[in-house]
Formats: structure tokens, C-alpha cells, sequence
């Protein structure tokens, strides 16, 4: 699979419904599945309970007992049941917490087991939230049957917006193009509101298995439901065009976002980013199919997503991520070549970081794949001037003649 689509696919899922994903095991007659599957029995507890003797030195309330947990066959049920068997009270929004910091750690069977806790326990009233989770984390532990199963089985009254795309999510991450696209018909269908995230995940889906072209058709929908677009949708659509080469495309989305009410500082640095991209002349056919790198298929179309990928995180003023974007493509054994500096240059430029932008410019320069070329970076200062940006142009002209 191509880097630049499957970073994308990853980063995106991470922001589209983190906070709204999960799942617990169904049972194939449709019913949720006891919690004897985490080995809560009187044995198991008591062991529990004799491990947990040696740690009583260390902070002891009920998060730090079950990140003490080392492997995952060990129980966060039988954890929560010792505290309450103690006299201790344990809260909805407590083991919420708990749960939404595991899943942070990568620790899913642990989070999962806490939301079995809070299912099985009825003066708990579990929000549609919680059943999303419940959906999200299923996939992780179990898998996509145990948790397409679950949302079967969930009474219609939690068949909401918030579990329907938790579900859909499962199935884009898997890419399961024709499930996601049965279930996106049902949710048409439905009746019930969605928002953008929803949208956003088939058109992510449709981005990771190359199948650009549909992306339009998922915009077309939100507009005639009168969905309101995010920062994320946008960058899909325009990130679509762009795989596609069509620039033209391109800037009527963009020039769409500039007149959308919703508009903000975010997304006006997006567009200034996106507008110097297109400038410096990124979108040329150098042969859409061509593969730029040996090992792997990466293609110009991929290159161009992974592009606005940075832009993306740029545009949000999240300069954390484009480090972590820029180093973790630094680390393959992608051949870099000029356009691949273009990018992450102009977004550390838009944001101001100069000291980042003179590293990358030196490791263009020591790059044994890529011939340094002072004409893109002349091109870049063309396009910082056109967008009405003369004093980043001139700080990044005097930079390129002072360590060229």
C-alpha cells in the first residue's frame, strides 16, 4: 500500500471520530457477550486482588490499579470489582476516562473491558457515545464481524449517528469498500441527522483505495442534505482534485471555502497554503501512474495526498503533527525528490518556524537521492509574493542567498 495513502487513511481516522468509536463483542445470536469472556471468576479476582497487595506502596486509586495491568490477558473488570468490593464508588465519567486513556496507551482490550463494566451495569445510562466507543474498540480487539455484529444487535432507539459512523469508520479503516458503501445507503435512509464526519469517512475511504473520482459524488450528497463541511472535508475534496490533476478543480474549492461563513484562521492559512502549492506548479503531469520510488508503488497521485496531508495539519496551525508527518517520511525509503520539500517548507514558512525551514533546506541539500534545486525554492518565493505574503518571500529569499 502506498505510504501517502495509508498516512493519510491513519491521520485522519485519528481525527474524524476518535472520540466517538468503539464496540463490544457480540455473540452470533445477536446478544452481547457476558463478561465471563475477560476471566472474571472468583479465582481470577483473587488473584487480582493479591497482585494488586504488592503494589499498595504506589498511588492507589482505580486508575493507576488497572495501568498497573502489564498484559492484556489481566482483568480491568476484576480490577473495578475489588475497588467496589472495598467500598470505593466508581463513577460514569470516571471509568470514561480510564477507558479514553487506555485506548490513548493502545491498551484496547483493557478499555473494552471497562465499557463491558459499564454495560452490565444498569444504573449506569450510557451515552451514544459510549456505544460508538464500544463499536470502535470491538474492531480493535475482536474484529469487524464482532463488531458489525454488536451494532445489530443494538436496540433501534442506539442506532444513532454516532454508532452508525463509528461503524462506518470500522469498515473504511478496513477497507471494505462495498460494505461501507451498503452501510452509507442505510444511513441515507435512516432518516436520522448526520454531520460531516460521516461524510468525511467515505470520502477518506474512497481517497485510500484510489477511487478519487467518487469523492464528488459524497460532496454532492452532503450539499443536497445541507451538511455542513469541516477543515477536513474540504481537504478531501480538494486533495481529490489535486490526485486527479485538476486544477482547476482545485481552486474552485478553494475559492468555495474562502466564501463559506463557517471560515476561520485555520482555515484561511489552509487556503493560502493550498493556493501556494498549485502556484509553484505542483500539479503538473509528469505522469500521474509514474512510480517515483523503487520498493514501493508510491505514485505521483499518492505523493499529492501525503502533500495536502502536511498542508492540512499546517493550515490548523498544528506544527507538532507536520514534524511528526515529515519525520516519519524522512524515515522510510521513499526516494525523496524536489516537489517533496515544496510542502513541508511553505508550511513551516506560513507558520513562522525559520529555524525548521533552514533544516530542511539543509537536508535537501545533503540529500544523496535529491539534487537540491534553487529554482523551486524560487518558485515557492513567487508564490508567497502572488498569495500577499512579501515578508515571508523576502525572509525566505535572504535565507536561500545566505546558505546558498
Amino acid at each position: 500500500m502506498a505510504l501517502a495513502a495509508r498516512t493519510l487513511l491513519l491521520h485522519f481516522r485519528r481525527y474524524f471520530a476518535s472520540s466517538t468509536l468503539a464496540t463490544t463483542y457480540a455473540a452470533a445470536t445477536n446478544t452481547v457477550t457476558p463478561a465471563r469472556h475477560f476471566s472474571t471468576t472468583p479465582d481470577a479476582i483473587r488473584q487480582e486482588s493479591r497482585d494488586d497487595d504488592v503494589s499498595q506502596t504506589l498511588d492507589d486509586d482505580l486508575r493507576s490499579r488497572i495501568f498497573r495491568l502489564r498484559l492484556p490477558k489481566r482483568s480491568a473488570s476484576n480490577i473495578i470489582q475489588n475497588w467496589v468490593n472495598e467500598g470505593n464508588s466508581v463513577t460514569l465519567p470516571q471509568l470514561r476516562l480510564i477507558s479514553r486513556d487506555l485506548r490513548k496507551s493502545h491498551r484496547y482490550k483493557h478499555a473494552l473491558e471497562i465499557t463491558e463494566w459499564m454495560v452490565s451495569h444498569e444504573e449506569y445510562n450510557l451515552s451514544d457515545a459510549d456505544y460508538a466507543a464500544r463499536i470502535d474498540l470491538m474492531t480493535k480487539v475482536f474484529g469487524i464481524d464482532a463488531a458489525e455484529r454488536y451494532f445489530e444487535s443494538l436496540p433501534q432507539a442506539a442506532k444513532t449517528n454516532e454508532t452508525y459512523t463509528a461503524l462506518l469508520h470500522s469498515y473504511a479503516g478496513a477497507k471494505l469498500t462495498d460494505k461501507a458503501e451498503d452501510l452509507f445507503l442505510r444511513i441515507k435512509d435512516s432518516g436520522l441527522t448526520f454531520n460531516a464526519i460521516t461524510y468525511n469517512e467515505m470520502m477518506t475511504l474512497y481517497m485510500s483505495v484510489g477511487q478519487m473520482e467518487k469523492v464528488s459524488s459524497v460532496i454532492e450528497e452532503l450539499k443536497q442534505q445541507k451538511v455542513v463541511p469541516d477543515l477536513f472535508t474540504y481537504n478531501l475534496w480538494i486533495s481529490s482534485c489535486a490526485a486527479m490533476l485538476d486544477i482547476g478543480g482545485a481552486r474552485s474549492v478553494i475559492a468555495e471555502m474562502n466564501q463559506d461563513s463557517n471560515s476561520d484562521e485555520s482555515w484561511l492559512r489552509y487556503c493560502n497554503l493550498a493556493n501556494i502549492y498549485i502556484t509553484t506548479g505542483q500539479l503538473t503531469d509528469s505522469g500521474a501512474s509514474s512510480i517515483v520510488e523503487a520498493e514501493k508503488s508510491i505514485t505521483q497521485r499518492d505523493w499529492i495526498t501525503y502533500d495536502f496531508l502536511i498542508i492540512l495539519h499546517a493550515g490548523m496551525g498544528k506544527k507538532d503533527m507536520v514534524d511528526q508527518i515529515w519525520k516519519s517520511l524522512r524515515m522510510t525509503k521513499q526516494k525523496m525528490i524536489g516537489r517533496n520539500y515544496i510542502p513541508i517548507l511553505s508550511s513551516y514558512l506560513m507558520l513562522g518556524h525559520m529555524e525548521e525551514v533552514a533544516e530542511v533546506l539543509d537536508q535537501w541539500k545533503n540529500s544523496t537521492t535529491s539534487v537540491f534545486d534553487r529554482s523551486l525554492c524560487d518558485r515557492l518565493v513567487d508564490a508567497f509574493l502572488e498569495t500577499g505574503f512579501a515578508e515571508k518571500a523576502e525572509t525566505f529569499r535572504l535565507l536561500l542567498d545566505r546558505n546558498h
